[in-house]
Parts: structure tokens; sequence; C-alpha cells
């Protein structure tokens, strides 16, 4: 079966910043509010030319480090159908901080493509606390209910300092050949910070064969110099009005974004 990176010779996910879920300190009690941002989004991505969608609860802070509670995976899963009917485009999960076992049941759920795991192997120190790896149980549990989800897998995450001594080089080795990532994830020190070249060329070095993607700070300004050792970007921020987290997605960006990239 043909991955997205057989598809899309450098590929370009589009993040759907959800508001606040259920459940979460900023929720105002309308699901239906909700979804239509996110549909908005969703749309507005889709018609600047973006490949995929990640879908992610971007306004649930603060974040556990931990298993989401129900109701925050019954808020995605209800965004996501909607979406889906709307969008044709593949869609995979990053449930925040860390549940790659919720993102994946909503693959199966919502016939996701591939989830996000910002710590999949080793242990990051984070704003909410020590969050370990676990691509013991990770791996597992996909094979038993969502077979053909991709696990994209973050190196050294963004809003994370290493627990121990390690260094990129050998944390994405880790990553890929003992925790089974279909592709790395390389990004900056937090949301729209640019991802260091020079720490992309380290993860490309280490890891050759590796689908390795751009988690945070492409623009229309520095995506070729990414691409030149990269094999995707995943953005969330630049493609809103104005660069801003929080304002809806801006169609035109994303078309200008899409341009450079490539369909």
């Amino acid at each position: 079966m043909k991955t997205l990176f057989d598809l899309h010779p450098k590929l370009f996910i589009g993040v759907v910043h959800l508001k606040p879920l259920p459940g979460a300190p900023g929720w105002h009690g309308d699901l239906e509010r909700v979804i239509n941002h996110a549909v908005a989004d969703a749309v507005a991505l889709d018609r600047g030319g973006a490949h995929a969608l990640f879908i992610e609860n971007f306004g649930d802070v603060p974040f556990t480090k931990g298993a989401v509670g129900p109701e925050t995976v019954a808020g995605l899963c209800a965004v996501a159908r909607v979406i889906k009917d709307r969008v044709k485009l593949p869609v995979g999960f990053n449930v925040l901080r860390n549940d790659a076992k919720a993102a994946l049941a909503l693959c199966a759920a919502c016939a996701g493509s591939f989830i996000r795991v910002n710590v999949h192997t080793g242990a990051m120190v984070t704003d909410q606390g020590v969050i370990e790896g676990n691509a013991y149980e990770t791996v597992r549990y996909r094979r038993q209910i969502a077979p053909l989800a991709q696990i994209f897998a973050d190196v050294h995450v963004k809003h994370g300092t290493p627990l121990g001594p390690s260094d990129l080089e050998t944390s994405a080795r880790d990553t890929l050949d003992r925790g089974l990532a279909d592709g790395l994830i390389v990004s900056g020190s937090g949301t729209g910070h640019a991802t260091a070249l020079g720490d992309l060329e380290r993860v490309r070095r280490a890891a050759p064969k590796a689908r390795i993607l751009i988690g945070s700070g492409i623009t229309k300004d520095n995506v070729l110099d990414y691409l030149q050792h990269a094999d995707g970007v995943i953005v969330g921020t630049s493609v809103r009005f104005g660069g801003r987290v929080g304002n809806p997605v801006d169609p035109r960006r994303v078309a200008a974004l899409a341009k450079l990239i490539g369909r």
C-alpha cells in the first residue's frame, strides 16, 4: 500500500488547531462552534493545496503528560468525523501531550492515516513534567486496532529537553530502528519557532534513509531550505491570517506555501 510519502515527493501536512474541547479549562459548552472553526480551517487547507491534515487538541491547555480523558477523545472524534465528510484529504491525529493510544483509536474510528507522537522513545522534561516514551505499547496497540496508521515521532520534541545526555543522532536512530517509527519529526524549541537547519542536517546524516518532517517554524521564506534535506513539513502557524496562532487559516497563505512545495 502506498504511503503519503509515495504520493507526494515533498509532503505538506496542514494542522487544524481545535478550540478547547469538553473538559478543558477554556471549554465554553458549544461543540458546534468548535466543529465549525475546525471545518473552516480544514477546508481552507484543502483549497490552498495541503496534502493532508493533522487534527490536534491545541486549545486544551494545560496538557496532561498521560492519557487524556474520554471527553477529549469523544470531542476529537466528533470534530474529525465532520471534517472527514467535508474534506477528502488524509487525516491524522496528535493528541496532546502524548496520548498515542488515543490517537490510534481515533484513526480506527475516523479512518485516520497517521499519528504524531511527541515522545516515542527516551524521556523528555517538559512543562507537563517528565514524559517517557512507550514505543512498546504504541506499536503493539497499532497492530491491534489501526495497522495501516503511520507513526510520525518527534526527535527531541519542542517544548522539551532530554532528561539525560542524549544527542540528536542517537535519539533519531533509536526512534527509527528501536521504536519502529515510520517517520521522524525535527522541530524548533516551541510552536512556530524555526527549526535549526543544523539539527535537520544532523538527523539526516544519522538516518539517511528515514522519512523526515519539519515540525515547526515553516514559512514560505524558508521552506525550500528545509526541503533540501527533509521529506515534508507540518505547518500550523504561518498559514494563518497574519501568521499568528489563534487566527483562522488563510487559504492564500496555504496556496503560496503549496506552490513552493509542489502539488
